[in-house]
């Protein structure tokens, strides 16, 4: 004889497994098959419901050497980021992109006042006095993200399983292109992913 399970129980048994964390793996590429470091990736549900991520604490991008030491970071929305100058000459750092315009007139040492991104998107960084020297925040609206090592890995720990947008974005793509992205089925066991960049100048 069956036993009717009760309509609470039922709909549990159906569901998906929407609470299961899984780990997805990304290894990135370029259009030559060569592993893209710095390349940034993360996921964004398919069904476009927010996620409201934790602002990352303690975020710095350092000049030293007259350079970016950082050539790239990824924060979440609404994150605070430091500007130390460790050089002993000053520099004046701004960004003009309209996720975030600001400037950092003449200094040495760290400005009192961190800059807040509060707008999801990417802004490229220089110094007025040393136009060698770029670097790009990306700004997401995500908990899941990450940066590729030397490898063009990275990992994303953390996320549920179900359907998402896989986004692609590295700085040698033409400037003000749009991160790239693929549908991606997490699936409860986790992924692994493969991602070709097409258009990254070497």
């Amino acid at each position: 004889m069956l036993r009717r399970l009760p309509p609470i129980a039922l709909a549990l048994a159906c569901a998906p497994l929407a609470g299961a964390a899984a780990t997805v793996d990304v290894v990135v590429s370029g259009a030559d098959g060569r592993p893209l470091a710095d390349a940034v990736i993360f996921l964004e549900p398919r069904d476009g419901r927010p996620l409201a991520p934790k602002p990352a604490a303690g975020v710095e991008i350092e000049q030293a050497g007259k350079q970016f030491t950082q050539r790239v970071t990824v924060v979440p929305v609404g994150s605070e980021v430091a500007f130390p100058n460790r050089d002993k000459v000053r520099h004046h750092v701004y960004s003009f992109s309209p996720i975030k315009p600001f400037e950092l007139k003449l200094y040495i040492g760290t400005p009192a006042n961190p800059v807040r991104f509060d707008k999801a998107g990417i802004a490229v960084l220089g110094c007025n006095i040393h136009d060698n020297m770029v670097a790009w925040v990306v700004v997401v609206d995500t908990p899941h993200h990450g940066k590729t090592d030397a490898e063009g890995r990275v990992r994303l720990d953390g996320v549920t399983a179900g359907a998402w947008r896989l986004r692609s974005w590295h700085p040698g793509l033409p400037p003000g292109a749009p991160a790239q992205e693929q549908a991606l089925a997490v699936a409860a066991a986790g992924n692994a992913v493969a991602v070709r960049l097409v258009g990254v100048a070497p």
